[in-house]
Parts: C-alpha cells; sequence; structure tokens
C-alpha cells in the first residue's frame, strides 16, 4: 500500500501511478490540463483498480459518442483485481461503472458514500457534484459539501465548491462569502470565481460583475477549455446585460469560441452566447455555420438531454435542416428505448423530449409549437443539469417564441418578475415596453 495526496491508502506499490492518480487529482478539483497523466498512470499498473477508474472517468468527462466505449475497457482491466483493492477503491470503480452504465442514482449513492466516509477525498466530493449538478440534485449538492467542509477549512477549492452548492439553492449572500472565502484563501481559484459570477448575475450586478471578471481573468489561461471558456462566457453575459452587446460579441471571438472547438462544453458555451447576442439584437453573421460544423459532425448521442437541446438550436439556427431532422429522429428513439425505471429515462422522457422538440420547432420558426411545447419540459428544467444561467437559455427561447406567437398576456408576467428579481437591469424594461407597444 502507498498514499495517495489525500493521505489514503491505495493497492499499488508503484510511485508512479501515486504521482499520476495526485495530478488527476488536482488537475480535476482546479481545472487544470493534466488530467491525462491518469491514463499512463493505469498502464503502469494495471492491477491498481483506482487507477483504472479514474482513467474510465477521464474518458467519460470528455462526453464524446465513444466515450463509454472507451471506458469499458478500463474498468475491466480493474475486474480481476478488485478483491486487492481498498474499500475505498472498489467503491470509485462501481461508480464509475454506474455512470458508464447510464445508472445516474447508482453512481450519486456510491459517489456520495465514499465523500462521506473519506471526506478526505475531495476529488470524491467534487465527483459526488457532478454528478448530483447534471441531474439537478441542488440540495445534493451542497450537502455534499457541507459534510466534507471540516475536513478542508483551509482548502480554497472546498470553499468554491460550497459557494456554487450555496447559489445553486438561491442562498446569495452565503455564496458571495464562500466564494470571497475560496479567493481569499487562493486568488487563483476559477471554481470560485465562477460561483461569484452566479451571486452577481442572479442579482443583476451586471457591471460590478463584467468588472470583477475581467479583474481575474488573468488566471484563466492556463485552466481547461470548459473552465476558461466558460468564465469567458458569463463575463460576456455580463457585458450583454450592461448594454455592451458589441463588446460581448468580441468576447465571443477572441474568448468564448476557438479554445477546443470539439469539445461538448465549448460547443454549448458557443450556442448558448449566440442565441443571447442574438437576443440583444445582434447580428452574429456566420458564426453560427463554424460551430454548426463542429457539432454535425458529432453525430446522434444523446449523452444528456442538456446537450442535445444545445446541439439542436446550434444546427437549426446554422440551417443544418437535415442534421436537425437526423438528430431528432435518433432522439426521439432514444426516449422511446427509455425506461422510467431509472433516474435518466425519467428525464428523457418528462423533459428532455419536450425540450428538444420545443428547441426544434424554434429553430424553424415555428413560434406556436415553441410556445406550446415547451412549458412542460420548462417545469422541470432543473432535473437535465446546468446552471440557473445556462437552463435560462431555454426560458428566453419561450419568452422569444410567445411575443412572435402574439401570446402577450402569457408572457408577461415572467417579464415582470425579471423586473423584479434584476431591478438594474434596464433591458427587462425594453422587453417589456416592447411587448406591449
Amino acid at each position: 500500500m502507498l498514499q495517495d495526496r489525500w493521505g489514503l491508502d491505495v493497492a499499488t506499490d508503484n510511485p508512479a501511478v501515486i504521482e499520476g492518480l495526485n495530478t488527476f487529482d488536482t488537475s480535476f478539483i482546479t481545472y487544470g490540463t493534466t488530467a491525462a497523466a491518469i491514463w499512463e498512470a493505469a498502464g503502469a499498473d494495471p492491477a491498481c483498480v483506482i487507477a483504472q477508474a479514474k482513467a474510465a472517468a477521464l474518458e467519460l468527462f470528455l462526453q464524446t459518442g465513444q466515450s463509454v466505449a472507451k471506458a469499458r475497457p478500463w474498468l475491466a482491466a480493474a475486474e480481476p483485481h478488485l478483491a486487492r483493492a481498498t474499500e475505498r477503491e472498489r467503491l470509485w470503480h462501481a461508480q464509475v461503472a454506474a455512470w458508464a452504465a447510464g445508472d445516474a442514482e447508482a453512481a450519486i449513492s456510491l459517489t456520495t458514500e465514499i465523500a462521506t466516509r473519506w471526506p478526505r477525498d475531495l476529488a470524491a466530493v467534487k465527483m459526488a457534484q457532478f454528478h448530483l449538478f447534471h441531474v439537478g440534485d441542488l440540495a445534493g449538492m451542497l450537502r455534499v459539501a457541507e459534510t466534507a467542509l471540516p475536513a478542508h477549512r483551509d482548502v480554497a477549492e472546498m470553499h468554491g465548491m460550497l459557494a456554487f452548492g450555496l447559489e445553486e439553492m438561491n442562498r446569495l449572500d452565503e455564496a458571495e462569502a464562500a466564494a470571497r472565502q475560496a479567493i481569499a484563501l487562493k486568488r487563483a481559484e476559477p471554481w470560485a470565481h465562477h460561483a461569484l459570477a452566479h451571486v452577481l448575475e442572479t442579482q443583476g450586478r451586471c457591471a460590478e460583475g463584467l468588472t470583477t471578471m475581467l479583474g481575474f481573468s488573468d488566471t484563466w489561461s492556463d485552466r481547461n477549455s470548459f473552465m476558461r471558456s466558460h468564465n469567458w462566457w458569463h463575463a460576456a453575459l455580463f457585458a450583454i446585460d450592461s448594454d455592451q452587446p458589441d463588446a460581448a460579441l468580441r468576447l465571443y471571438d477572441e474568448q468564448v469560441w476557438g479554445v477546443w472547438k470539439e469539445y461538448s462544453q465549448d460547443q454549448v458555451n458557443a450556442v448558448a452566447l449566440l442565441a443571447r447576442l442574438e437576443f440583444a439584437g445582434l447580428d452574429v453573421g456566420e458564426r453560427w455555420q463554424d460551430v454548426a460544423d463542429y457539432i454535425e459532425r458529432r453525430g446522434p448521442e444523446h449523452i444528456e438531454p442538456f446537450l442535445d437541446a444545445h446541439y439542436l438550436l446550434g444546427l437549426s439556427r446554422a440551417g443544418r435542416n437535415t442534421a436537425v431532422q437526423t438528430l431528432l429522429a435518433s432522439l426521439r428513439e432514444h426516449v422511446a428505448s427509455q425506461t422510467e425505471q431509472q433516474l435518466m429515462g425519467r428525464i428523457w422522457r418528462q423533459v428532455g423530449s419536450n425540450l428538444a422538440e420545443g428547441v426544434a420547432a424554434y429553430g424553424r420558426g415555428d413560434w406556436r409549437q415553441v410556445f406550446e411545447k415547451l412549458p412542460s419540459a420548462l417545469q422541470g428544467l432543473q432535473q437535465i443539469g446546468g446552471s440557473h444561467a445556462q437552463r435560462d437559455l431555454f426560458w428566453q427561447l419561450w419568452l422569444q417564441a410567445g411575443a412572435k406567437a402574439g401570446a402577450r398576456e402569457a408572457i408577461k408576467p415572467h417579464l415582470e418578475r425579471r423586473i423584479r428579481d434584476r431591478p438594474g437591469v434596464e433591458k427587462h424594461r425594453r422587453e417589456l415596453v416592447a411587448l406591449l407597444q
């Protein structure tokens, strides 16, 4: 036995494996660029169960149509060695296997157990939050962070995780305090910057938000493509809401799109920002075409409803009607094959299907269909994952379609609520005035 960076036992006698595990965990919790070290570490000791599990997890994080197939050999390689592994290592293997099998409930249960029994394992805490986030269990995200906090009170990343859980539960003052504590411990803590951005966005403190994010942006250049582009995405949202859409468009061109165009999350950031720029009245030109090129190459994957909805919007705005129909037909077959006995099956059937149909209708300009299809999905939207800010895209689609369909009385209360929630954002008032004209 050797020990990892958390002081926990690992069934290996190879120090290089421990180094690879530590590199992966550090990269995972800090959004670094060295997570791939786990693949070499797992190759160095095929009998190390937790190394094989984390190698498989990295494949799944890449969110491609081949991810599950690439993860399975790592998981299979560990199976003959489970008996000599520690209990924590066996649970790591089981939760990644559940994730690969699409069993979100089991993955959540197993990862939460690791985080609860071995709270020093901060990578497990992060993984538990990841799984919980992707099914919209926001209370669970906060609970797992609060459970681990006593073991990591001096760790900036722990306070960043706590801050995001608090923010998603709408405990905004506490979230801001936790984020600022994380930043006080470590200025270059991008997840804390992200949590703080959410607080400021929710409260409509847009000018302050833009200044704040630009002030931290020098620390993002060496982070992975998701964290780098997503924090810049938040900066662009602040620019839009501060009536600086041209500045937001420059951020799109210079920072948001182009870091890793093949990656799902970078594509999601691009789609969501281009749509919001159009809502703000900008002509984004041929930018949809470049994004759609990369989305179309993916083909139908159905990893998550959240992803498919963004892919459909990107393809439709680029006029890729054949690709939209292909993806939509495949998605319908996928939903039909799902069972409501599993959590993801229920989410696909109850939310994902109508969300996809509504987004596709928006793409073809069928405003009445959008207005009728989206509401049932919007009521359960939290379940598809994504943050408040990300999911708001679909509410905005519905409001846009409602205005174009002439459903003024139905959408007026929603616009009024936006003014109440974010009184400092002038564009909300303009939207209401435009509706009433």
